[in-house]
């Protein structure tokens, strides 16, 4: 299970799925886990979110039941789109067999089309419980582009990212922290242009706050090539791929200091 934070006064996430497309369970795959997109953020409040339903969801929903002891608790759950990866691990969310537990869903989409999709994956003969037989209060909330809602004390705004079919990406706020989930999001350069890669990584730059950046990125497309992680005179740490990717915005940030590979 994903470590905890000890500071009640933070804002945390915890991973329990970062695969795309199908889950790999084999034991060379499991370093950073072998489960479909899940991300359970927590606000100071005590408020639960839940980022995609893949099949981290399953585990996620044992440990909720399981700090529920019982007791009542509401569960938003936020669907960036609904591809099967992010959809799969629905059925088998603990939390929607107890009658105790609210579990509200939000999506960019109309309410009608959210309530068909949710229902449309566990009707006959696709899984042996229909939706609506479930014991949890489920609540579909229809959310519009690019207004923002509140989850507790965490405003939640959706942007739409580059993705088949379309998706969208969430910016979590509270308390003076920032929070972006950004799944599946394709930049829209050709396979293989390093040099078109490194300009845009060089002009989005200046959008991005001085520091670390802490990114995690669908193993399943990675490759064997060498990563290298470079310090810069500005205070900027990038790290990629050792081909040439990070040098243009690394000489934008002032030059490197230090290059471990």
């Amino acid at each position: 299970m994903p470590g905890t934070s000890s500071d009640p006064a933070r804002l945390t996430a915890r991973f329990w799925g970062v695969r795309g497309s199908i889950p790999t369970p084999q034991a060379g795959m499991l370093g950073v886990g072998g489960n479909t997109s899940c991300v359970e953020v927590r606000a100071p409040d005590g408020s639960v979110l839940v980022l995609d339903a893949g099949t981290g969801i399953r585990a996620l929903g044992y440990a909720l039941a399981a700090e529920a002891a019982g007791e009542p608790m509401t569960i938003h759950v936020v669907l960036s789109h609904f591809h099967w990866d992010h959809l799969q691990g629905l059925p088998f969310f603990a939390p929607l067999f107890s009658a105790s537990h609210d579990v509200r869903f939000y999506a960019v989409t109309d309410d009608d089309r959210l309530h068909r999709l949710l229902h449309g994956q566990m009707c006959f003969p696709y899984f042996p419980v229909p939706f609506e037989d479930l014991a949890a209060t489920t609540t579909a909330v229809s959310v519009r582009e690019g207004e923002s809602f509140e989850v507790g004390s965490m405003t939640v705004r959706p942007f739409p990212v580059n993705h088949p079919q379309g998706a969208h990406g969430f910016r979590i706020e509270c308390g003076g922290a920032t929070l972006v989930y950004a799944t599946d999001y394709e930049h829209g350069i050709p396979r293989f242009d390093v040099r078109r890669g490194a300009l845009a990584l060089r002009d989005a730059l200046p959008y991005l706050p001085v520091g670390v950046h802490v990114a995690v990125v669908d193993p399943q497309v990675g490759t064997e090539r060498r990563a290298v992680a470079l310090s810069t005179a500005e205070g900027r740490m990038f790290v990629g791929p050792d081909n040439g990717l990070l040098s243009l915005a690394a000489e934008r940030s002032g030059g490197v200091d230090v290059a471990v590979d």
